[in-house]
């Protein structure tokens, strides 16, 4: 797992040591070096001084804060140096004038995501997949095209993920089949660790887009509101398929997370516990740095990196009218 994210699961002290992190809990004293982190991830009740956020924020680093049921707090971020009125002044235009643009752009490529997971199974023999994928490659841009206002949109949005979540019974064990998706709490093991995922895409994305100029609380899908950073949910859906349920895929096929070891089962097996979180968390870090080639640059770089070049790609659009295309898997740019 890469040293720049901490995770944290037990209860404890986070304070400030010279120019460390300390962190104490009943087992003792342990030192992180500010210079190796730029994520904290916080998953119990930690007492935190004045002093280490004043390090914290001069070092740039984001702490996400999680409760005992995995429902995502909210996060500590450090005064923001990447600042352009400008910018600001257009991504608002930009949300009078072109949302519907920006919003049909994202399900799109949600949409060229998931086709791109389910046809892998279907190429390797699940060919009741078929009516989904002709729906991923016929009706969903129709749709778009029709679509008038952000409600249709969403509605748009909502089908192709009620699609995908229709073909789980395909190529997953019965366990982690799911009818409908129930977010807030999670009903079943499957809505338990896609909840789990979607929260740490949402803040890794956070994460990444703090390293740009964009307003986070100016948002296109989903309706901005406050007390949210909802551009964060615009930008981390189209890698909701590719992170998030590829990792799951990869877990519950592979019977590296099942419902008997990995769940509480008080809890009517609704919420991972600490082991899951563990094996879920390894493996989403192994899949958010994998590396590829970008076509573009000529280079290789992670998926972690390709969320913020679809940040840049939102500001080429904003700043240039240049096309807005998120980020496609088959592409890979």
């Amino acid at each position: 797992m890469k040293s720049e994210t901490k995770y944290i699961f037990s209860k404890g002290d986070l304070s400030r040591k010279d120019f460390s992190i300390k962190y104490k809990n009943e087992t003792g004293n342990f030192y992180l070096p500010i210079e190796k982190i730029k994520e904290i991830y916080c998953f119990n009740e930690l007492t935190l001084s004045t002093k280490l956020l004043d390090i914290l924020s001069a070092a740039g680093i984001v702490v996400h804060f999680f409760n005992y049921y995995e429902n995502y707090i909210g996060t500590f971020y450090p005064k923001k140096s990447l600042i352009s009125g400008k910018l600001t002044i257009k991504q608002a235009k930009a949300f009078e004038q072109n949302r519907l643009t920006i919003a049909k752009a994202i399900v799109k490529g949600i949409a060229q995501n998931i086709k791109y997971i389910v046809y892998h199974y279907y190429r390797h023999g699940t060919k009741e997949l078929k009516e989904s994928i002709d729906f991923y490659n016929k009706d969903v841009e129709k749709l778009l095209e029709n679509a008038k206002d952000i409600k249709q949109i969403l509605s748009v949005e909502g089908k192709v993920w009620a699609t995908f979540y229709s073909t789980f019974k395909y190529f997953l064990p019965e366990d982690f089949v799911i009818n409908k998706r129930v977010k807030r709490p999670p009903d079943n093991p499957m809505n338990a660790i896609i909840s789990f995922g979607n929260t740490l895409l949402y803040t890794k994305t956070i994460s990444q887009i703090y390293n740009t100029h964009l307003e986070q609380s100016i948002s296109f899908l989903h309706e901005p509101s406050e007390g949210r950073f909802s551009l964060c949910l615009d930008l981390s859906e189209v890698f909701k398929p590719i992170i998030v349920f590829r990792t799951i895929f990869d877990l519950v096929n592979n019977k590296k997370i099942n419902v008997e070891k990995h769940f509480e089962e008080k809890l009517n097996y609704s919420l991972l516990n600490e082991n899951g979180k563990k094996i879920f968390i390894e493996a989403f870090e192994n899949r958010l740095n994998q590396t590829f080639e970008h076509p573009k640059l000529k280079r290789k770089i992670t998926y972690k990196q390709a969320i913020k070049l679809d940040g840049y790609k939102l500001i080429k659009y904003i700043m240039e009218g240049k096309d807005f295309i998120p980020f496609d898997i088959e592409k890979k740019e």
